[in-house]
């Protein structure tokens, strides 16, 4: 076994690396994170006025509420910035994933908190659709996904199979230490 940069550890006759990107898990946790920040800051859905209305408005919505946008030269102008929920969901997804990357020693845990962040990744969706369904009663406007809103399908798919990692990883040192 060869290591690279810090020299491992030995403790009670195991060999502990101080560098936990090696694990699979690891990476797929980081994409969830890089994916989760990148939420916070992009639109997933365009609010557009009916084609018989008398004037185009195009509005975004996001995390960081719903944005009225007006022609290009123009700033974008915030409309609506009550929507916590979806604020809230968004920010926990990265910020769950990056302290369950720590968490690798309680593996069990670790694989609880996935589970609860799969599920935080599918509720993102039922918070948007109730802002979609507010939006379009109060606006009268049509919707238009962005294809920024497959983000947390995207970090739904990469929880399962940290999950799935980091399960092997129990069942491979509980197998280890049935041997001793």
């Amino acid at each position: 076994m060869r290591f690279v940069g810090r020299s491992p550890k030995i403790v009670n006759r195991q060999i502990v690396n101080y560098y936990m990107i090696q694990r699979v898990q690891t990476l797929y946790l980081l994409a969830i994170v890089a994916l989760g920040i990148a939420l916070v800051f992009l639109p997933v859905l365009q609010l557009v006025t009916p084609e018989e209305a008398e004037e185009l408005r195009i509005y975004e919505l996001g995390a960081s509420g719903l944005t009225l946008i007006t022609n290009e030269d123009c700033q974008p102008e915030v409309c609506l910035q009550g929507l916590w929920g979806l604020l809230v969901t968004t920010i926990l997804i990265p910020l769950l994933a990056f302290i369950d990357i720590f968490l690798y020693r309680k593996r069990l845990l670790q694989a609880r908190l996935n589970i609860f962040l799969a599920m935080l990744c599918l509720g993102y969706y039922g918070v948007l659709a109730i802002y979609i369904w507010q939006a379009k009663l109060a606006l009268g406007v049509d919707w238009h996904i962005l294809p920024w809103a497959s983000f947390p399908l995207v970090c739904f798919v990469l929880t399962l199979m940290a999950t799935r990692r980091i399960l092997k990883d129990e069942a491979l040192v509980r197998a280890a230490d049935r041997i001793r």
